[in-house]
């Protein structure tokens, strides 16, 4: 079974930030959660991360058993702690970087099998990238792999070397353990390194195979906020292309972003502007945009929705929302109703066919199915101490710029006149007017 090791103990000073590096976001998601993902498409049965302490509760949330490296004194004593905590078995061990959010996990499956097919006691991924660099250098002889330098360590000459060390490994077990209880702090920073292991192997005889990636983005670390948003572009676009090939249609990419884990339907046509964001879900035969943002929003299909905000709420088929409307805090919207300008809804249900289309607060509210809202209403939901209830039944009609004081219910098909404030029930059909409100007379019948 091959195990994997993930690096992230290390500090991120250069994030200049009180968040631990891995825990920056790409697309809605920490750097190392995509590296999880990757590591584990890969095949890895168990998976160990190395962390600060501050790392430990979320990783183990993620199902990834942490071990604390405190002293941190390089990446080749972090190994060593991760070997004296996993038990001695026959096998694999895949290590990668928790700050390379970029890799898939297709090239960690490749070099888990060039090992396996060489029969190397190591292999790793190697790139050729652009000079200057701050990555490792690879140094060959005769096409062998001999050591890996460093680049605070590196001559001249060996700067000049453009294939360099991604810092992704699949090593043999055995040989893992042997090589790392023989490092040595022998270098400018004083550290174990890692790295120190490939020149080991090579002295020995062993054998050791390099896996290039022809990509270098691909591997592409984050130590700053520049490098954060370079990465975040390209995963980006990776999302984007992914989703238009599905049939989605992005009509501006460089002006939507649209989080890892986004799933949206075929035929949905995204404006420009717009974010989807958390866990949201978007049907088919939709249009989204311009000027939105849904975050954890479930959108059923057919659904329109133009300069909106939809937060922690649902969407049932057929709705329009929009211009200048915000959903949040639970509310569901059924299919077939309207919202329209400068409404809110806050942990509010809207029945089937209801509209709300002007200039309203509907706050903690049930309203029914083909009832109409009129502009200027507002639910006044909070009495101080808490927050209360407004019930609004089926086909009733609240009139413009009525104040409907919670806890209160209103009846199917019952009317309230323009300006009316609310205070007590309204019974079904009954028609209500005035501040307080109060039923309208009926004339009587000749």
């Amino acid at each position: 079974m091959m195990r994997a090791v993930i690096m992230a103990a290390g500090k991120g000073t250069r994030m200049k930030s009180a968040t631990p590096k891995v825990l920056h976001e790409l697309c809605g998601r920490p750097m190392i959660e995509h590296v999880i993902d990757a590591v584990r498409g890969a095949g890895a049965g168990q998976i160990f991360a190395v962390v600060s302490p501050d790392l430990k509760s979320h990783l183990e949330e993620l199902g990834v058993a942490c071990i604390v490296q405190d002293p941190q004194n390089g990446t080749g004593h972090a190994v060593a702690i991760a070997m004296a905590a996993l038990e001695r078995a026959d096998g694999e061990i895949l290590i990668a970087s928790g700050d390379m959010p970029l890799v898939p996990a297709e090239l960690l499956r490749a070099v888990v099998d060039v090992r396996a097919r060489s029969s190397a006691e190591l292999a790793l991924v190697s790139a050729h990238v652009p000079l200057p660099t701050n990555f490792g250098r690879i140094v060959r002889e005769g096409g062998r792999i001999v050591r890996i330098v460093e680049n605070a360590d590196a001559s001249d000459a060996e700067r000049r070397i453009d294939e360099v060390n991604t810092g992704i490994y699949c090593f043999e077990e055995s040989a893992l353990r042997r090589h790392v209880a023989a490092l040595r702090p022998d270098n400018a920073q004083g550290e174990l390194y890692l790295t120190d292991c490939i020149a080991s192997i090579a002295r020995e005889g062993g054998r050791i195979e390099a896996f290039v990636c022809d990509d270098a983005r691909l591997v592409m670390g984050i130590n700053n906020r520049i490098e954060l948003a370079a990465a975040n572009a390209v995963l980006q676009r990776r999302i984007l292309e992914t989703h238009m090939l599905a049939g989605v249609t992005i009509v501006d990419p460089t002006s939507v972003g649209i989080d890892a884990g986004v799933e949206i339907g075929p035929d949905t046509t995204i404006l420009p502007q717009t974010m989807l964001r958390g866990k949201t879900t978007v049907g088919g035969k939709c249009a989204i945009g311009p000027g939105c943002l849904l975050e954890h929003a479930q959108v059923a299909d057919g659904v329109t929705i133009w300069y909106s905000v939809v937060r922690d709420s649902s969407v049932g088929r057929g709705v329009t929302i929009g211009p200048f409307a915000h959903l949040r805090g639970g509310s569901n919207v059924h299919e077939d109703a309207r919202i329209g300008d400068y409404v809110e809804l806050k942990n509010t249900v809207l029945g089937r066919g209801a509209k709300a289309q002007h200039l309203a607060y509907l706050g903690d509210a049930e309203i029914g199915e083909e009832t109409n809202i009129g502009a200027g209403t507002i639910t006044c939901n909070y009495d101080g101490k808490r927050k209360n209830k407004t019930k609004i039944g089926k086909r009733a009609f609240v009139g413009s710029n009525s104040s409907l004081v919670a806890p209160v219910s209103i009846g199917d098909e019952a009317m309230t006149g323009a300006g009316t404030v609310v205070i007590r029930d309204v019974p079904p059909g009954e028609r209500v007017v005035g501040n307080p409100a109060r039923p309208i007379k009926r004339k009587a019948e000749p």
